[in-house]
C-alpha cells in the first residue's frame, strides 16, 4: 500500500495508538517519517518495501514511537537503530540505492508556532496544530549523509556468536570485546547499567549511568 495516499489524520490516529496519547511529539514523528520515507524512496514501507531501508533514531522520546508507527520498523527487526544521542532527529538510509538523509528538527519552530495560532495560549497545544500546518522547511533541517554500516548492522541471521570469557554469556552480531587476550561482553569489559544486588559501588566503578 502506497503510504502517501493514506490521509495524514489517519496514519496519526495509528499512530496515537502505538504510543498512549496525541502530544506534539507525535504529529512532528509523524511528519518527519513520511519526510523521510519519501526523500529515499520509499511508498510501501510496511509491505513490499520493508526490507529495503533502515531509520536511525537518536532520541527515545515520542516522535521515536510515532516514526516506528509509521514505517514499520523495529529494533526486533534490525530495520531501526538506537543512537542514545539525545537529539530530535532521524536518518532513512536506503539499503539498494545507499542514499541517506538525515532530517533533524528546529528548535526554532517550537516558538514559530505562534505565528500560526496566535490564539492559542497553551504553547502544546499551539505547538499540535501548528506541527500539522507548518511547512516542513520551518519544521525540519534536511541532510544527505553518508552511513558507514558493518556487515553486523544488517537485517537478516547473526554472522557470529562468541561466549564471554568472563561471565558466560553468548554475545551476538560482533559485540564482543577483546581485552588482553580475552573475549569480554561489554558489561564484563566497561560496566553495565545494572549492578548485581551485594555489589558495593566501589566495587561495580565504571558501571554506566542512565
Amino acid at each position: 500500500m502506497n503510504i502517501f495516499e493514506i490521509p495524514f489524520e489517519k496514519i496519526l490516529e495509528e499512530s496515537v495508538k502505538t504510543h498512549g496519547h496525541l502530544c506534539p511529539g507525535q504529529v512532528l514523528g509523524v511528519r518527519l517519517a513520511l519526510l523521510g520515507l519519501r526523500l529515499i524512496g520509499i511508498k510501501d514501507p510496511k509491505g513490499a518495501e520493508r526490507k529495503k531501508f533502515l531509520v536511525f533514531v537518536e532520541i527515545d522520546r515520542c516522535a521515536t514511537d510515532a516514526i516506528q508507527s509509521v514505517t514499520g520498523a523495529s529494533l526486533g527487526k534490525r530495520s531501526l537503530k538506537f543512537c542514545d544521542y539525545g537529539i530530535m532527529a532521524a536518518t532513512f538510509y536506503h539499503l539498494e540505492t545507499k542514499k541517506a538523509f538525515r532530517i533533524l528538527a528546529r528548535e526554532e519552530a517550537r516558538e514559530a508556532a505562534a505565528k500560526y495560532f496566535p490564539e492559542i495560549e497553551d504553547k502544546y497545544r499551539r505547538q499540535l496544530e501548528a506541527y500539522r500546518v507548518m511547512p516542513e522547511e520551518e519544521l525540519f533541517e534536511i541532510q544527505e549523509v553518508e552511513v558507514d554500516l558493518s556487515p553486523f548492522d544488517l537485517p537478516g541471521r547473526p554472522l557470529k556468536r562468541v561466549q564471554c570469557e568472563s561471565c558466560g554469556a553468548w554475545v551476538q552480531d560482533g559485540r564482543e570485546v577483546e581485552r588482553e587476550g580475552r573475549v569480554l561482553c561489554r558489561p564484563c569489559a566497561y560496566g553495565g547499567y545494572f549492578r548485581p544486588l551485594g555489589l558495593s559501588p566501589k566495587s561495580s566503578e565504571g558501571t554506566q549511568k542512565f
